[in-house]
């Protein structure tokens, strides 16, 4: 199995960034191949320029780092995506990839019949989101409606075709016990380890 990670933190010692490690601590384990994309690191613009959109209406990139990426993509089983909510969504250099990167052409194509959208990926077998918050889960539920949920799950990947599209959500993150983060990190490990 090939699993692609999208992560997205600039601060390296994030609560994100021991995600990344346990998840592929726990990957590994399972003999899967990790491949992590490191938008911070590979300082990746989520800018979508003049020639971007003409190549989106095109369905064929053009900028060499979009390109490098699709191709990581295109042979993927799991994609994973691991980034903080800021501001109740997702940063915007993950947005940018979702724009720039899942594309036409690459990740989903127009129904022939005119309705809808067919997923392309066809390898690819779920997309798990992860992230991290500072609100309680109640707050986000309640009061903001669960945003990622809306935006990420049911607006791009399931209007993609996707359907085995899950979210983990870590909440109050700031507040709980060392013990508690911890836990999570050995959970993760564990989940992990046992994916297929």
């Amino acid at each position: 199995m090939r699993t692609v990670i999208v992560f997205n933190h600039p601060y390296e010692e994030s609560y994100c960034n021991a995600i990344l490690e346990s998840v592929t601590k726990g990957l590994e384990k399972s003999t899967h191949e990790v491949d992590v994309i490191n938008l911070d690191k590979d300082q990746f613009d989520p800018r979508m320029t003049s020639a971007d959109l003409k190549a989106f209406v095109e369905h064929t990139a053009v900028d060499p780092q979009v390109i490098g990426y699709q191709e990581r993509i295109r042979t993927a089983d799991h994609l994973i995506f691991i980034f903080p909510i800021w501001w109740d969504i997702m940063p915007a250099t993950t947005k940018g990839f979702i724009d720039r990167v899942l594309s036409p052409g690459l990740a989903y194509d127009h129904h022939p019949r005119g309705f809808g959208l067919v997923p392309l990926l066809k390898n690819l077998k779920s997309i798990i989101l992860i992230t991290t918050m500072n609100k309680p889960a109640i707050m986000y539920s309640v009061l903001i409606g669960n945003l990622i949920r809306k935006v990420m799950v049911k607006s791009v990947f399931k209007t993609m075709g996707y359907k085995n599209v899950n979210w983990i959500s870590f909440t109050s993150v700031k507040r709980v016990s060392q013990e508690k983060r911890v836990k999570w990190l050995n959970e993760l490990e564990n989940k992990f380890s046992k994916f297929h």
